[in-house]
């Protein structure tokens, strides 16, 4: 799977890079000073690079743990994201990570420690509430889990600290690590889901709808909480009918009683990284879709946008309470 590593001069003795040069032993390998002299020069080919991305080994300095933006979030008023690698094992058409990054190769900090001490450090500062930590923002928390082993490291960490969540986002079935241990119950697993002829358009590489409720159901069982996460929610002609068969689909196989949180929000994109996601696959029926810019966003017109949140809320709502439901709005 990966071809080349790149591996920066001042780790090339960390315990975690020679677990993964172990792993791939047939990878050339090419030392660098720091992983930017790779992933961040202009001009590269996103599209080109996402046919064989390179696996970048780095160490992270600093801003291990940012804010979320406030209209996103799960309940608590304490809420921060931290990203151990940098863009993702799948290649969704619709996802921003294409307009942020010059670069499609994939980054791993191996420095988790040094993540922990900021989460532990943040978890102190704030110890009388809960403090929310979401993985998976500018990649899949899951899907490398054999070479990053990030929820092995990331699970027993979180374990220690009373007041800390965590949240695994993913579309990926890469759950045996989870399979293997006792649940924490201060973390919710969420998977992204689209309709399957959505996901079939849209989500290159990712796992069906159908692999991934199996996961989700293993998991369930075995006691793990769950976050369903429709976003973005993607328009076509007969999307009333698409995510109306969705919900109907995902309802029939999961308990709602170990469900955390379902989370709802339409596509969209800052406008700086449609015009280069757009630039890049200009031929992609998305793009060209009833859209409208607002607020520096590109998203649906406002009509239809509130149309699909209105009409995906009264059908989740079917299946859920209110208290669990937490929509995404521009």
């Amino acid at each position: 799977m990966i071809e080349t590593l790149y591996i920066e001069e001042a780790i090339v003795q960390h315990p975690r890079v020679l677990e993964v040069i172990a792993r791939f032993p047939q990878a050339s390998i090419i030392h660098c000073g720091r992983y930017s002299e790779v992933f961040n020069p202009k001009a590269q080919n996103f599209r080109l690079q996402k046919q064989q991305p390179a696996l970048i080994l780095a160490e992270k300095y600093k801003h291990f743990a940012l804010p979320i933006p406030e209209v996103y979030g799960i309940g608590a008023s304490k809420n921060y994201y931290f990203s151990h690698m940098l863009n993702c094992l799948y290649d969704c058409r619709y996802c921003f990570l294409q307009g942020m990054f010059q670069s499609a190769h994939y980054v791993l900090f191996v420095n988790y420690e040094d993540f922990q001490q900021e989460i532990r450090q943040l978890c102190q500062a704030n110890s009388t509430e809960a403090v929310h930590f979401f993985s998976g923002y500018d990649c899949d928390s899951l899907a490398l889990e054999p070479v990053t082993g990030f929820a092995e490291q990331f699970l027993p960490f979180f374990e220690q600290i009373p007041n800390a969540w965590l949240e695994l986002r993913t579309k990926s079935t890469q759950v045996r690590s989870l399979l293997s241990r006792q649940p924490l119950p201060r973390c919710i697993v969420a998977f992204s889901l689209s309709p399957d002829d959505i996901a079939q358009k849209l989500e290159h590489k990712a796992p069906s709808l159908q692999r991934r409720l199996d996961a989700m159901e293993r998991l369930q069982q075995h006691g793990w909480l769950l976050g369903l996460r429709f976003d973005p929610v993607v328009y076509q002609s007969n999307y009333q009918q698409q995510y109306r068969e969705l919900f109907k689909q995902v309802f029939a196989v999961l308990d709602v009683n170990r469900i955390h949180s379902v989370s709802l929000g339409v596509f969209r994109l800052p406008e700086k990284y449609f015009k280069k996601i757009h630039k890049l696959y200009p031929e992609e029926k998305l793009f060209s879709g009833p859209l409208a810019r607002q607020q520096n966003q590109v998203s649906y017109e406002k009509t239809l946008e509130q149309d699909m949140l209105q009409f995906c809320t009264e059908q989740l709502l079917n299946y859920i309470p209110h208290d669990k439901f937490f929509p995404c709005a521009l």
